[in-house]
């Protein structure tokens, strides 16, 4: 198990060498996360798709956005159907014309995290926990990421510029959790997560670590065995919170990487996004439940769209939300209907809405 030990004070030149021995393993899914930024042509060819297709579309511009480039790994891909330009998942990387529309109320920074970012690699919102911002790196472009505008630039800190957040959470004793954020924590090496979880395991106060993360779904490969040794090392609760947005992103490699965080004593959770054309149908809601469960994690968070720049097309009202979560309440027992929330800005916690029936 990780010890409950004064923190090592590195310097910024310092290597993340793990501090426990870790076997190897990163190869089996580092190659498809470097692989992940395809062009959109190669895309479309991957899935017997051509440009003119792509034209049908309404709003298709002629490349994607060079400041948010497409990336999806191929396990991903693998399970988007074919020919299909209005396949669910393809939905949610295809980038469209409306993203460079300036719509009413859509911004950069919709939560305001700038002003939460306490020290760099760090913000502090809610009481009792902070989320540490492991990595700007993702293995998937979501078009509809409220952290598209983050201010990367100013969250990479050095070993020793790291210390800076590791004192904060020090003080600040009401902290018990820590949230592995990004980017995606994931994409971070097993050596890199291990040294995070190293210094953390210093501060008594931290008793759970939860690590928010949508790898395990788009990359099921990346839950390898020194990942699940390092998690197993973490002497306190283990939360593992995947994002996943339609039934069809579950098959059977992303249900056995459930498994493998279940074995060793993850509580695995599900946040989704509900977004105008992938998932806002009663039926769709009801299907990702009901899979979720069968592979073993629980529906926890249904999020309405965070209004950032460049994703209003997605948008669903809230009228139409709580209609739509209210008809999947009457075919859903009450421990797999995932609560609606809203997350806003300045608030103490995620806004609930109540459903419509």
């Amino acid at each position: 198990m990780i010890t409950r030990t004064q923190p090592q004070c590195q310097t910024e030149n310092s290597d993340l060498t793990p501090l426990i021995p870790l076997s190897a393993g990163d190869s089996a899914w580092q190659p498809l996360l470097s692989a992940a930024a395809i062009p959109l042509e190669q895309l479309l060819g991957r899935l017997g798709l051509t440009v003119s297709d792509y034209h049908r579309v309404d709003g298709a511009i002629d490349t994607a956005p060079l400041s948010f480039p497409v990336r999806v790994p191929e396990p991903f891909i693998a399970r988007m159907e074919r020919g299909n330009i209005n396949d669910p998942l393809l939905r949610q990387v295809l980038p469209l014309q409306a993203e460079n529309h300036l719509a009413p109320g859509y911004i950069a920074d919709p939560l305001e995290e700038a002003d939460a970012n306490v020290v760099p690699g760090l913000i502090h919102k809610y009481h009792g926990r902070a989320l540490l911002i492991a990595t700007r790196a993702c293995a998937i472009h979501c078009r509809y990421c409220f952290r598209r505008h983050f201010a990367y630039q100013d969250n990479q800190p050095d070993r020793r510029e790291w210390q800076q957040a590791f004192e904060y959470l020090t003080e600040n004793t009401a902290i018990r959790e820590v949230i592995f954020s990004g980017g995606d924590p994931l994409a971070c090496s097993n050596a890199r997560l291990n040294w995070f979880g190293q210094q953390l395991a210093a501060i008594p106060h931290i008793s759970r670590l939860r690590i928010h993360s949508r790898l395990p779904v788009v990359l099921p490969q990346r839950v390898d065995q020194p990942l699940l040794q390092w998690l197993s090392s973490w002497d306190g609760q283990k939360v593992m919170v995947i994002h996943c947005n339609h039934a069809r992103e579950l098959d059977q490699s992303v249900a056995d990487a459930i498994g493998r965080l279940k074995d060793i004593g993850v509580t695995v959770l599900n946040q989704t996004v509900l977004l105008k054309g992938v998932n806002d149908s009663p039926d769709a809601l009801v299907e990702l439940s009901e899979r979720l469960y069968d592979c073993g994690a629980m529906p926890y968070y249904l999020h309405l769209l965070d209004p950032v720049q460049g994703a209003a097309h997605f948008a669903v009202s809230d009228a139409r939300a709580q209609r739509l979560v209210g008809a999947a309440s009457e075919r859903l027992p009450g421990y797999l209907l995932p609560k609606l929330v809203r997350e806003s800005a300045g608030q103490n916690s995620k806004t609930p809405l109540a459903l419509i029936q």
